[in-house]
């Protein structure tokens, strides 16, 4: 098997795992007597859905995905909306589901799904707060390099469904949350923005963090924040009848595609499942690991890597990674990578991320693309797209977030 095909095998292997088709029927209880309610929000939730009623049959129940993520279902509706950055088509849906849950009562039960990209597609603002301003503040904290678990802090604050607001609004029914993590550190609080769990944080929390990374709040959003807030604590009652369950992790799909590289002969150091930081400078760090080492061995790692933008390219946070890499490494022999995101987008692009190898560079250069200025720009899509670098998987159906592989191919 080839570098490319080895690290490309790992890659397919670590979201076949996550598929909740695999991951989701372990967890999921007998179908409850009376009435069941099915909702969820995320890239995965749609495959979710599909495997809900694979086990239970048709169900009564609506769910938010991405636009290209909808599947068949013969009882839960699908609908589809915008992913990074809110739509109307989301707000719509979202009130739609929040009238679905006010109709539940302490003898329903309530299934909710929720993946990562829950927390652009399921979408009400506060009181207040217009659609627009909240859609130039997800622009804004995307483009400042802030961590998903900050971003996510500030969008509990002004929304009337995340951070255990959701669940409220279900209240008194029963309901079980199965969760697909996306985070580092797999919170279900982080997970969508926790809409099944109570908040920690508080509006000041948030006013800080807006401050930390620069990012400056449409008017509306800093007077509602100064005002303080009135979130929903985790031992609130209203969420006492609530349980969040992970069904599946990063860290179960690094396991798989360690276990296919050691089958290979590979020796195989994880070097974490909850890496965050800027993608450039992780890459660096890796790169260095890889030159000091022998093979045949193979680095994996997961997360959420950010992006601070800096040019007008059109890249994301693994590609941009897998980008750096190649810098670093500089045409090392026998050094090869991939970087790629589990739910098939890499920012806001249709690809998944990137494979790298010895002759990246010398590649690029060849057609009269400078790596190190496509670098500068946070134009990586465009440059690997020049050079045949580029993974394409489609919508996955799943998110458990960034994959990375880097394969040491030289003898010790």
């Amino acid at each position: 098997m080839t570098p490319e095909a080895l690290l490309r095998s790992m890659f397919d292997t670590a979201v076949a795992v996550a598929d909740p088709m695999r991951s989701l029927a372990a967890h999921l209880p007998q179908k409850p007597e009376g009435r069941v309610v099915v909702i969820g929000a995320g890239k995965a939730s749609a495959r979710m859905a599909e495997a809900v009623e694979a086990e239970w049959g048709p169900c009564e129940g609506l769910v938010i995905t991405r636009y290209g993520y909808a599947r068949p279902c013969k009882g839960i509706e699908i609908v589809e909306a915008a992913h990074p950055v809110p739509d109307e088509a989301g707000v719509a849906a979202t009130a739609r589901m929040l009238d679905l849950l006010a109709t539940c009562g302490p003898d329903d039960f309530v299934l909710a799904l929720i993946s990562g990209g829950g927390s652009a597609l399921l979408i009400q603002p506060a009181d207040g707060i217009a659609l627009s301003e909240k859609q130039a503040l997800t622009q804004a904290l995307l483009a400042s390099g802030a961590p998903i678990g900050e971003i996510n802090g500030i969008r509990k604050e002004i929304s009337a469904v995340k951070g255990g607001r959701l669940a409220v609004v279900a209240h008194p029914a029963r309901m079980l949350a199965l969760l697909i993590s996306d985070v580092p550190g797999d919170d279900p609080g982080d997970i969508a923005s926790g809409p099944t769990v109570g908040h920690t944080g508080d509006a000041a929390r948030a006013l800080a963090a807006l401050d930390h990374w620069g990012v400056t709040p449409p008017a509306s959003i800093r007077s509602f924040l100064e005002a303080g807030g009135d979130p929903i604590r985790p031992d609130d009652p209203r969420l006492a009848r609530v349980e969040n369950v992970i069904v599946a992790a990063p860290a179960q799909s690094l396991e798989a595609a360690a276990t296919m590289a050691q089958a290979q002969g590979c020796s195989v150091e994880i070097l974490g499942d909850a890496i965050e930081g800027e993608a450039r400078e992780v890459a660096r760090d890796h790169a260095a690991r890889a030159l000091a080492a022998k093979g045949p061995l193979v680095f994996l790692s997961g997360g959420e890597l950010t992006v601070t933008r800096r040019g007008d390219g059109v890249g994301g946070p693994n590609a941009e990674y897998a980008l750096a890499l190649a810098l670093a490494l500089d045409g090392a022999a026998d050094i090869h990578g991939i970087a790629c995101d589990t739910d098939g987008v890499d920012g806001a692009a249709e690809v998944a991320g990137a494979l790298i190898g010895p002759e990246t560079l010398a590649r690029a250069r060849a057609v009269g693309i400078e790596p190190e200025d496509a670098l500068a720009r946070n134009d990586a899509h465009s440059f690997f797209a020049a050079i045949g670098g580029q993974v394409v998987t489609g919508p996955t159906l799943t998110n458990v977030n960034d994959f990375r592989a880097i394969l040491i191919a030289r003898p010790t």
